[in-house]
């Protein structure tokens, strides 16, 4: 491959992993380029788990044999079975050098030799590939895992040449990877609450705007739990604002855990002393279920006065719910009402009768209750 052509599948590569959305899209998008860049009929890239000792596949793409997946679940490779990956590299870095990509084949190592692999000689030849190429990656100065091409039985092996352009395209699939780990965690951070690691406020806007479009479209169940943590105030008067936010970091903890009870449950933190759970699929009364429990586990915790929990449900006879925020409305009236009753357990809206209170409350002209009193209920 010319020169020309090694920078036009370089960019490639580059241009690839930056256009990826997500961290698969981007694996993909490096073994793809790697594989094209390289002429060869298959590319893998792994990572090294340190902690557990193993280079785990990420994805598989080309010419795969049987068995190999696009994302594979559990193809893992103990790390003693491909020793180069810490043997090799960190002698080599240790005296200086930099790591380098290398050729084996189905015969044994061909160029850059770290060694002869008889698992990955093996693998070659149970696969029908002759030959491939075998490029570390390094992500801030450590062995990140390794970028894999091969070429099939028959075709021309790979050269010095090649592994040399491999060890380049393997810094290329470093620099993005290190970009997509931004990235995520960018993204993260804009959807986590930084003091309980729930999801915050943004992350349940966009989640109840896309769970009220399956509900139209499909008639997916869709709840809603709002809950005030009670006696925040008082802690933080008392005992000071570092006490106040042990019990916001223990409420945040038990919701947690109460809505892993439902799968797919979104927990969250709205703000101030407002937490929510959003459950897109599981029946009203399982939800009810679980915001009893929510009740009882926050009633014994040993600062606050547990919570006041409201709930708003789409199957329950609540009438048409066209947005978001009539299902906010609902369970924050269904809330409201908790919190003045000092209920011990959940308010659901719509299991009142036909007159309602909470129904009433909700979709009252005019809200004295407060329970608009939030920013986050205006964006709609």
């Amino acid at each position: 491959m010319g020169e020309d052509k090694r920078l036009s599948a370089v960019v490639a590569l580059a241009q690839g992993m930056a256009a990826a959305h997500t961290p698969r899209e981007s694996w993909r998008a490096a073994a793809h380029g790697a594989c094209r860049a390289l002429d060869g009929s298959f590319a893998a890239l792994s990572v090294w788990e340190r902690d557990l000792g193993r280079l785990r596949v990420l994805v598989n793409v080309g010419e795969r044999a049987a068995g190999e997946v696009e994302f594979p679940d559990g193809e893992t490779y103990p790390v003693h079975q491909f020793p180069e990956i810490t043997e090799f590299l960190h002698e080599r870095w240790a005296g200086g050098g930099g790591p380098h990509a290398w050729v084996e084949t189905a015969d044994g190592p061909a160029a850059g030799r770290p060694g002869y692999v008889h698992q990955r000689v093996a693998a070659l030849r149970r696969r029908g590939r002759g030959s491939c190429v075998v490029a570390p990656v390094v992500l801030h100065g450590r062995a990140w895992g390794e970028l894999y091409v091969a070429r099939p039985a028959g075709a021309l092996v790979f050269a010095p040449a090649d592994a040399e352009f491999a060890t380049v395209l393997a810094a290329v699939v470093a620099a993005g990877i290190a970009q997509t780990e931004r990235l995520e965690e960018a993204r993260r951070l804009a959807f986590t609450d930084a003091l309980t690691g729930l999801a915050n406020r943004r992350a349940v806007d966009m989640r109840l705007d896309e769970a009220i479009e399956r509900y139209r479209a499909e008639g997916a169940v869709v709840s809603l739990v709002v809950c005030d943590v009670n006696g925040l105030k008082r802690v933080n008067d008392t005992q000071g604002h570092a006490v106040g936010d042990r019990l916001l970091e223990r409420f945040g903890s038990v919701l947690s855990l109460c809505g892993a009870m439902l799968p797919g449950t979104l927990a969250a933190r709205l703000g101030g002393d407002e937490f929510c759970l959003v459950a897109v699929g599981p029946p009203a009364d399982d939800v009810v279920k679980v915001a009893d429990e929510l009740c009882r586990r926050a009633s014994e915790l040993e600062l606050g006065d547990g919570v006041a929990c409201g709930v708003a449900s789409t199957e329950d006879p609540i009438g048409p719910v066209r947005s978001a925020r009539r299902l906010f409305r609902l369970a924050d009236a269904a809330q409201y009402r908790a919190k003045a009753v000092r209920a011990a357990k959940p308010v659901v809206a719509g299991r009142a009768g036909p007159d309602d209170p909470v129904v009433r409350l909700a979709d009252a002209p005019s809200r004295e209750t407060g329970a608009e009193r939030r920013s986050f209920r205006g964006r709609r």
